[in-house]
C-alpha cells in the first residue's frame, strides 16, 4: 500500500513541471485590444458664427423660419438638407466644407486645412478638380470673388448708400445686406453674395481665372 502510496505521489510531482511550463505559452499572443488604433483625422466644425450666417441666408432663400441663433438644432438641419439637395451636395444636415463653400461663406485657417470630403458630394457629382464617379460629365467650378472684388464692392455700395462698414475685403454679414440692396435694385437674383453677375453688372473686372471658368 505504501508502495502504490509512493509511486502516485511521484507521478503527480513529474507532471507539475510540465503543466508550469506550457502556461506561459498560453499568455504570449498578442491581444487585439493591445493593437495600434489607427489615429482620426481632424473633424471639421463648423463655428457660431458661421452657423449664424447660413441661417440668415437659408432664411433668405424660404428654406429656413427660425432665428439665427448660431445652434444646428433639428429646423436648421432640415433646412441644409433641402439647400444641400438642390446644390448637388450628400443630403447630411451638417455644415461641412462643401455645404459652406456652395453658400459663399468664409472659412476659417483651421477649416482650410481640412480637405473636402469626396463622401460630401451627391452621386456624380464634382468637387473642384475631382471627381466621385468615372463618368466624363463636366467638372464643377466653385465662383469665388477675390479681395481686391469685394473691397471695390464695398467702395462702390458705400457710395451708393448701401453699406456703411469699411472695404475691408471681407465678405461679412452687413456687405451681403448691401448686396441684396444692390441685387434687388439692378435685376439681379437676390442671393448675397458676389457672384459672376453682381460682378458685371457692378463693372468689376473678372480675373483671368474667372474668365476661364465662365467661358466653359
Amino acid at each position: 500500500m505504501r508502495k502504490l502510496f509512493f509511486l502516485v505521489l511521484v507521478s503527480a510531482l513529474c507532471t507539475l513541471p510540465a503543466l508550469s511550463q506550457t502556461s506561459p505559452a498560453a499568455t504570449t499572443g498578442t491581444s487585439p485590444a493591445s493593437a495600434e488604433k489607427p489615429k482620426r483625422g481632424p473633424v471639421f466644425r463648423a463655428t457660431k458664427g458661421q452657423i449664424k450666417e447660413v441661417q440668415t441666408m437659408l432664411k433668405d432663400k424660404k428654406l429656413y423660419a427660425g432665428e439665427a441663433t448660431g445652434t444646428l438644432d433639428d429646423p436648421t438641419r432640415t433646412s441644409i438638407k433641402s439647400f444641400q439637395k438642390d446644390n448637388g451636395l450628400k443630403e447630411t444636415g451638417t455644415l461641412n466644407r462643401a455645404t459652406l463653400e456652395k453658400l459663399g461663406i468664409e472659412l476659417t485657417d483651421t477649416q482650410k486645412a481640412i480637405p473636402v470630403s469626396e463622401s460630401s458630394y451627391a452621386s456624380g457629382e464634382k468637387s473642384e478638380g475631382k471627381t466621385t464617379s468615372s463618368d466624363s460629365k463636366p467638372k464643377r467650378v466653385i465662383f469665388r470673388a477675390t479681395k481686391d472684388q469685394i473691397t471695390e464692392a464695398q467702395t462702390m455700395l458705400k457710395a451708393k448708400g448701401m453699406y456703411s462698414g469699411d472695404a475691408t475685403g471681407k465678405l461679412d454679414d452687413a456687405t451681403r445686406e448691401g448686396l441684396k440692396k444692390f441685387q434687388t435694385a439692378n435685376d439681379v437674383k437676390v442671393t448675397g453674395t458676389l457672384n459672376q453677375a453682381t460682378l458685371d453688372k457692378m463693372g468689376i473686372a473678372l480675373t483671368d481665372k474667372q474668365k476661364a471658368a465662365a467661358a466653359k
